[in-house]
C-alpha cells in the first residue's frame, strides 16, 4: 500500500525531512509581508488606503482590515488586530514560521516540505473558512470603510499596494535570495564532521 493511499483524517498531510525545498516562494512572500508589517509599525499606514477592487463597488472582502490588523499585530495590539481581521492571526504567525523553516534548511541543508494528500478536502475547508471570514468582515463593514475616500484615492491605493508588492519582490529576488544561496552554498562546501 502507498503511504499516500493509508493517510486518514479530514486533512491528511504528508512532512518529510527532504534535501531539497519544495516550497520556495513561501519565503519571499513571507519575508516581502513581513517586512511591509514591520515598516507599518514603525512609520504608520500608507497615506492612501489599500484596497481590493470589490470595494469600489461598495462591498468588504475577507482581505479588508488586513493591512490595519497586520499592522495592529506587529505593535502587539492583539485586541485591535483581531477587530479589524482575524486572519492576521493567520499570515504574520505564518509567515515567522516560514523563516523559521527557511533558517533551519539553511542551517542543516534539509528542509520540512509539506504535502497535502487530499486536496479537495483541503480546498473545500478553506473555502469554508474564506466564506466565515468573510461573513464576520461583513458584519464590521461599517468599520472597515471608515477612511475610505475618494473613489481616486482608492483607485490610487489599488495601484499603489500593486507597486510596493511588486517592489518588494523584485528586492527579494535581487538581494535576499542571492545571499541566500550564496550562504547555503558556503555551509555546503564545509566539511561534516
Amino acid at each position: 500500500m502507498d503511504a499516500d493511499e493509508g493517510a486518514r483524517g479530514p486533512v491528511p498531510v504528508r512532512v518529510s525531512w527532504d534535501r531539497d525545498d519544495r516550497h520556495r516562494r513561501l519565503r519571499i512572500v513571507a519575508v516581502a509581508g513581513l517586512v511591509a508589517g514591520a515598516l507599518m509599525a514603525v512609520f504608520g499606514l500608507p497615506p492612501i488606503a489599500l484596497h481590493s477592487p470589490l470595494r469600489l463597488i461598495g462591498m468588504v472582502c475577507p482581505l479588508c482590515g488586513g493591512t490595519r490588523a497586520v499592522q495592529a499585530l506587529m505593535r502587539g495590539d492583539v485586541v485591535t488586530a483581531w477587530h479589524y481581521n482575524p486572519l492576521a492571526f493567520v499570515v504574520v504567525p505564518g509567515a515567522l514560521l516560514v523563516l523559521a523553516r527557511w533558517g533551519v534548511g539553511l542551517a542543516t541543508g534539509r528542509w520540512v516540505n509539506v504535502r497535502v494528500l487530499r486536496p479537495a478536502v483541503f480546498w473545500t475547508l478553506v473555502a469554508l473558512l474564506v466564506a466565515v471570514l468573510w461573513t464576520n468582515q461583513a458584519s464590521h463593514a461599517a468599520m472597515l470603510r471608515s477612511g475610505d475616500g475618494s473613489f481616486r484615492d482608492q483607485v490610487m491605493g489599488l495601484g499603489l499596494g500593486t507597486a510596493v508588492v511588486g517592489a518588494a519582490a523584485a528586492v527579494l529576488m535581487l538581494v535576499v535570495l542571492p545571499l541566500a544561496r550564496r550562504v547555503r552554498s558556503r555551509a555546503a562546501q564545509r566539511p561534516r564532521g
